[in-house]
Formats: C-alpha cells, sequence, structure tokens
C-alpha cells in the first residue's frame, strides 16, 4: 500500500513538473515573438496622409515596425485622442493650427517632423480666373481661424485684396482686409469638411478648400483651381505630431526618417503631380 502510494506521489510531482516546463517554454516563445516587432498607432486624416501612411508601411517593417493606421474625417478628434494616450501620434496639421490647438486645449503636443504640404486652392464653377470674379462676388472660406490668415494671405498674393499693415500673416483674419477693390463678401461659417458639397452645389462665385479635402472629393487643386497657393509656404508643412517627450523614441524617429525618405519624398511627387507638395525640397 506505501508502495502504491509513494508511486502515485512521485507520478503527480513529475507530471506537475513536465506541465511547468512546457508552459514557461510556451510563454517565453510569444513574449520573444511580440518583442521582436512593434506597433506604431498613428491617426491620420484621408487624403493624402492615410495614403502617404500606407506607402510607408513596408519600409517601416524593414525596421522592425507595424503601423496601424487610424483614420479620422475631422481636425478636433486626431488631437484629442493623441492627448488620451490612445494614439503614439498623428499626421494631419500644420504648425499654425498645431499651436492653436496647444493653445485652446494646454495639449502638451511637440512637432517631431514636417512631411508635405497641400497648397489651398480657389475653386469655381462659375469663372475660370479670379480676375474674372465680379463686383460684390461671394467667397466661401472655412470657419478654421487658423487657416484665414493662410487663405487671406493667398488672396493679397494674387492682388485680389490687400491686408492692413503690420499683419502676421498666420494669424489675420477678415478683419485685417484693409482694401478690398471688388468688395468681395467673404463667408466663413462652414466646417472645411462641408466646403466640397458646397462647391458641387454651386453655393457662391468661389471657394477656399483645404487641399486634402479637394483631394478626398476627387478634385486635383493642381488642374481644378483657378487659383493655388505658393509652395513656398513653410508655416503650412503638414507635420508628425507626437506628446511631449516621445520625439526622442526610436520608432517616432523611424517613422519621421521613413517619411522624409527619398523614397515617399518621390512618392508623393509622382502621385500628386503638385496637388501636393514635398516638404524636403527637390
Amino acid at each position: 500500500m506505501m508502495k502504491k502510494t509513494l508511486l502515485a506521489i512521485l507520478l503527480a510531482v513529475f507530471t506537475t513538473a513536465l506541465v511547468a516546463c512546457g508552459g514557461a517554454e510556451q510563454g517565453e516563445g510569444t513574449e520573444g515573438a511580440e518583442s521582436g516587432t512593434k506597433t506604431l498607432k498613428v491617426g491620420a486624416s484621408p487624403v493624402p496622409h492615410v495614403e502617404i501612411l500606407e506607402e510607408a508601411k513596408p519600409l517601416l517593417e524593414e525596421k522592425g515596425i507595424e503601423l496601424d493606421i487610424v483614420e479620422f474625417t475631422d481636425y478636433i478628434l486626431p488631437n484629442k485622442t493623441l492627448a488620451e494616450d490612445e494614439l503614439d501620434a498623428n499626421y494631419f496639421q500644420h504648425e499654425p493650427y498645431l499651436e492653436s490647438q496647444i493653445a485652446d486645449n494646454d495639449y502638451k503636443f511637440v512637432n517631431a517632423g514636417g512631411v508635405h504640404i497641400e497648397p489651398i486652392g480657389v475653386y469655381s464653377k462659375r469663372h475660370k480666373s479670379l480676375e474674372d470674379l465680379p463686383e460684390g462676388a461671394k467667397i466661401i472660406m472655412s470657419n478654421s481661424v487658423a487657416d484665414h490668415g493662410r487663405m487671406l494671405s493667398m488672396l493679397e498674393e494674387k492682388g485680389l485684396i490687400k491686408l492692413k499693415e503690420g499683419v502676421e500673416k498666420t494669424e489675420a483674419t477678415l478683419e485685417d482686409i484693409a482694401e478690398n477693390p471688388k468688395n468681395i463678401e467673404f463667408q466663413a461659417d462652414i466646417e472645411a469638411p462641408l466646403l466640397t458639397k458646397a462647391y458641387e452645389n454651386d453655393e457662391a462665385d468661389a471657394f477656399l478648400i483645404n487641399g486634402n479635402y479637394a483631394l478626398q472629393e476627387g478634385l486635383n487643386p493642381a488642374e481644378d483651381s483657378i487659383a493655388l497657393e505658393s509652395p513656398d509656404n513653410n508655416p503650412y508643412v503638414n507635420l508628425v505630431v507626437v506628446r511631449e517627450g516621445d520625439e526622442s523614441r526610436e520608432e517616432i524617429k523611424a517613422l519621421v526618417e521613413v517619411l522624409q525618405s527619398k523614397e515617399i519624398q518621390e512618392f508623393i511627387k509622382t502621385k500628386y503631380e503638385g496637388s501636393v507638395l514635398s516638404a524636403q525640397g527637390e
């Protein structure tokens, strides 16, 4: 009886040891597989940002980084989600907008690197040039105050209006228009994503539309606009934005390095043919 009891005890101990050993080996294998690849979660607007990130995916995979792209169709949620630690970075905004968001929401964000410029265009179904706009013409622009200085500066550069002396171009508002020879009526109460719909409905003489929304709706800024913003517009480079301190993370550095690489910048030039401009020059 004692022999049978001893045998049972030894068998139980031996079986437990085998199970424990097998479990440890399995756990070590899973951990090793997970540690081999790092995941980077990046929020972006659909066009061109998501398209550019998709092109960057295989280049990042070569560096051991899996890119998880989260698509947003507005300008508010990408920053809110980044602030809530649900993203590692976002890629959709330029410096003036970033600064306004930081000021309004006390976000602890930094610019990790610039990638491209999306020229704002003037679109019209009624007229073929700014010169053709009649007296009292109506121009619709977005309600994004952060873009008003950019839009008005472009119209000043094209000779349509003149801004007050000494006004910071990036901060100009409709109240800063000093000269308006054609008495243009400006409407600025439509959200940026809805401008293309207003354009399709021919609701005004002309529309100022951000490049990404124009592309998203099948417009080609380089061909379909009646006036296009100058490419020499460094404040409006679209950025990779991260929480303070994360700019030094190796994965973030790798993301910016890939997006600024010759391969991606060449992709931008080839695919968008002037409707999206490389921020890295030639």
